[in-house]
């Protein structure tokens, strides 16, 4: 891009851009394009630039009278499936996107794709996007794509169970699903009656809905499609099939035609997959951990019950190799941090890292069996610091807001809106050489980076984001918090924890008043419906309820470590002991990410704090998500025993679900022992205490993965489900009731991984009130593991209590490409507040973010 104004340039035939035209300044769209998308607007939210935009836009060319393009508002038409409405045909014949002959190819060559995502329901429609990313340019470069999209009822046998004829008796896709063990694939008699077979001819032709697709971003290699998707619900199970005709794929990538999905009844909530930390370390031995073998487990389950939402906790991607691999290697050479911290980030190491972010992003997210994932189960992702560069944002402040950190931020931020949010990025990304670029309240336009390169402009934002307050410190741009619904009863927050991090923020105060006011008006409005939220998910990627390592930060920042900083610096003394980018400890990077952190502990108060007054004012249990430290675990707050309140009544209980990692390498056993032995009793605040709790019955597999007194945290790869026990399901049989059915350990059959057994499903029984949260708390948390009936095939959310079942899913043997995992589970009650909370206000003040401080009138 910065050759185009070197003297010596050629225009017009003679240019060897295939976008290049006689405009030195933007290329001129073909008359196709122009059809397609409407003239771009002057972005003046941030930037004094409106008359450099109108000038990139005055070489545009309008839609012709009468175009259905849609150009720059936002405004795109979704794809909606009409009930029994046949809004597809022409003259009695259906026809195929641009015209194209069924089986012809248009030519344009898919990259990456699809990738499904889920956004928000709202009046009873489900709204999500497709996107898919093309080559750019050849003799598709006119091709718009058109996603065509079928619904029908999915059905459901509802036969017993019959552990004796193949793969737990049933007949799914077609063909019986193999490896799945009855004690680890959850969600019970509901079964998938042949409805998963790519090509299936039971959808009724009259539920078929079309719709082009909008161009978000394109410059000389890429462009990027999106297909906004918006679905009436039904009172059953939707099962949605689509595709994009007239595509090639590239030589090696599989060729997926048709994709389906599901979406539950307006009725019931999402059954719901978690994940973090897909991706392997750099310099990790991807072949000695079978690659993402768990991905494959993931299918086996979405086979048999579908997942309806996928949730990503950050780390989606690891694009840590840029320092090692890419264009940043001899940078991170560079033995003077103090040069490293000056060094420049010019137009033409942006390019080289914008490149290397791309294809990492078309590599990773096209390989198996992630890739087959990515386009049957919708998506909802936030963001981590391996999504940009490991510890980005937990460094000093000063070497944070170097011009490398700056640059490669605004370069990762531009893919993860693109590739995880189907978002078009911003006009242009930080660079030193171009002063406009560099302002903390985001860069304006820079003509280098828009030459040959397209970029949708769209005025209106999902209503699901909530914007942070103001641009962060080190990426220009504002935290996108995310709010939805997850079906009938369940509520989803999850909160942007990278946007606006520094060593001693998560978020700005400012960001926190609009998110929680944003909840409080979601759920004050759901309380007022019908179907009042009963559980509210919150994503906030790293654990909030773990050990704190206070000692080990400490050691790492001690005066004491001078000396050998100094002689690491000069000789290189350490090794990977100290990181490459400040001369730090490298772990206390990942320590100062914590929210157990000690320049994050009244922060970290300040949001349980508010997640407890919440949770009381509306009644509504909230339970959350964290990945990020490679291991699995259960934390959870609750009120301190003395108060004597139960848990079904006690707003402070909070589970905090640990799920990490679903690719990358586990940390050592030691160190899982080592957390296990500093998993202390801890008070929070004189009402709350919090722990781990005992989860881990047994080790996964036949070897020894912890000691014996570990029984909390679990160091193997592993993802989480949950799945609500709906109120509205009729009442499981007898032998699906609380004491369940009984299993046995033993020899493995009728098509279960080996090495795969259940335990005695027993959860449920009554006990004596305990002392301490080292033991269970209520029922749902008694013989939590394998015995737990969440953990058990024909049990798993078949309750009808409105509790929420959870099942940690952890991998057996790392060296079986299958993928096989043992499950391990346990429930979350809902919650009946009666005003439990009056006990533990103070007289004299409210404490910080109770309900007396959040609540009008309350004494």
């Amino acid at each position: 891009m910065a050759s185009h104004f070197k003297d010596d340039l050629l225009y017009g035939e003679d240019h060897p851009d295939t976008h290049a035209s006689a405009s030195r300044w933007r290329h001129q769209e073909t008359p196709s394009f122009a059809r397609h998308a409407a003239p771009r607007q002057a972005d003046t939210k941030h930037h004094n630039s409106r008359d450099l935009a109108d000038f990139f836009n005055s070489t545009r060319v309008s839609p012709a009278p009468g175009s259905s393009g849609t150009g720059a508002s936002g405004k795109h038409t979704p794809l909606v499936v009409a009930g029994g409405a046949n809004t597809h045909t022409q003259n009695g014949q259906q026809t195929l996107a641009a015209g194209l002959a069924e089986g012809e190819t248009s030519g344009l060559e898919v990259k990456c794709g699809p990738l499904l995502n889920y956004r928000r329901m709202e009046d009873e429609t489900w709204f999500g996007s497709v996107l898919i990313v093309t080559k750019s340019g050849g003799s598709a470069a006119d091709f718009v794509p058109e996603l065509i999209i079928r619904t029908k009822e999915r059905s459901h046998s509802g036969a017993a169970i019959d552990n004796t004829n193949g793969a737990n008796g049933m007949d799914v896709a077609n063909g019986e699903i193999n490896n799945v063990d009855s004690t680890n694939s959850p969600f019970g008699a509901s079964h998938s009656n042949g409805a998963l077979a790519n090509g299936d001819s039971k959808y009724d032709s009259s539920r078929e809905n079309r719709g082009k697709g909008t161009k978000l971003y394109s410059d000389l290699f890429n462009t990027f499609w999106r297909f906004d998707l918006a679905i009436p619900l039904e009172q059953y199970e939707l099962q949605c099939e689509y595709e994009i005709p007239g595509l090639t794929f590239s030589k090696g990538t599989k060729k997926m035609d048709k994709n389906e999905f599901f979406i539950p009844a307006v009725t019931e909530s999402m059954r719901i997959m978690f994940h973090s930390c897909n991706g392997f370390s750099v310099g990790t031995d991807e072949d000695a951990w079978s690659g993402p073998a768990l991905w494959n487990d993931v299918q086996r389950v979405h086979k048999v019950t579908p997942f309806h939402i996928m949730l990503g906790g950050g780390d989606q991607i690891y694009n840590d190799g840029i320092r090692v691999s890419g264009p940043l290697r001899p940078w991170s050479d560079m033995g003077n941090p103090t040069k490293r911290r000056h060094h420049p980030f010019p137009e033409s190491l942006r390019k080289d890292c914008d490149k290397y972010y791309v294809n990492n992003y078309i590599r990773w997210y096209s390989t198996e069996p992630f890739a087959t994932s990515n386009g049957q189960i919708p998506q909802l992702q936030l963001w981590d610091d391996h999504d940009i560069i490991d510890g980005f944002g937990s460094y000093v402040d000063d070497f944070m807001k170097c011009a490398v950190f700056r640059g490669i931020g605004g370069v990762a931020n531009k893919y993860y809106l693109l590739f995880q949010h189907h978002l078009a990025p911003p006009l242009s990304t930080y660079t030193t050489d171009a002063p406009q670029t560099m302002s903390d309240a985001g860069a304006a336009p820079d003509p280098r980076q828009l030459e040959n390169t397209f970029v949708l402009q769209e005025d209106t934002i999902d209503p699901s984001y909530i914007i942070g307050a103001k641009p962060g410190p080190y990426v220009a741009e504002h935290s996108r918090s995310i709010y939805a619904r997850l079906g009938a009863r369940i509520a989803f927050f999850g909160l942007d924890a990278r946007t606006e991090r520094t060593r001693k923020q998560v978020n700005y105060p400012e960001t926190y008043e609009l998110i929680f006011s944003r909840i409080r008006q979601e759920l004050q409005k759901a309380s007022q419906s019908s179907s009042p939220v009963q559980h509210m998910i919150v994503l906030l990627g790293i654990p909030i309820a773990y050990p704190r390592l206070t000692w080990l930060e400490n050691i790492f920042s001690s005066p004491l470590m001078g000396p050998l900083k100094f002689l690491n610096k000069r000789f290189g003394f350490g090794g990977g002991f100290f990181n490459h980018f400040d001369g730090s400890v490298d772990l206390l990077d990942d320590l100062d990410d914590h929210y157990t952190a000690r320049t994050h502990k009244k922060e970290r108060l300040y949001l349980v704090q508010q997640l407890q007054a919440i949770a009381s004012e509306f009644s509504v249990r909230v339970t959350i998500l964290g990945g990020d430290v490679h291991l699995a675990a259960v934390g959870r707050f609750y009120s301190n025993p003395k108060l004597d309140i139960p848990i079904a009544n006690d707003h402070r209980y909070m589970a905090n679900i640990i799920s990490s990692a679903i690719v990358n390498k586990p940390p050592p056993a030691a160190v899982a022992n080592l957390l296990a032995r500093r998993n202390k009793l801890h008070h929070l605040d004189p009402d709350t205490d919090e722990t781990l709790m005992s989860f881990f019955d047994r080790d996964p597999g036949e070897g020894s993965k912890t000691s014996k007194s570990n029984h909390v945290t679990m160091p193997s790869r592993n993802f989480a489900m949950i799945t609500e026990n709906s109120t509205t399901r009729a009442p499981a049989n007898a032998t699906n009731g609380v004491n369940g059915t009984t299993h046995t350990d033993g020899p493995v059959s009728n098509g279960r991984p080996p090495g795969s057994a259940a335990g005695t499903a027993t959860s449920g029984k009554s006990s004596t009130k305990t002392k301490d949260g080292h033991s269970w708390l209520h029922k749902g948390e008694v013989d939590a593991g394998t015995k737990h009936k969440a953990a058990q095939f024909d049990m798993h959310g078949q309750d009808t209590d409105g509790s929420l079942d959870v099942c940690i899913r952890v991998e057996m043997d790392q060296h079986n490409p299958e993928g096989h995992t043992r499950a391990y589970g346990m429930t979350i009650p809902h919650l009946k507040y009666d005003g439990a909370a009056e006990k533990t206000l103070k007289k004299h003040e409210a404490v910080p973010g109770t309900v007396r401080e959040k609540v009008p009138g309350m004494a």
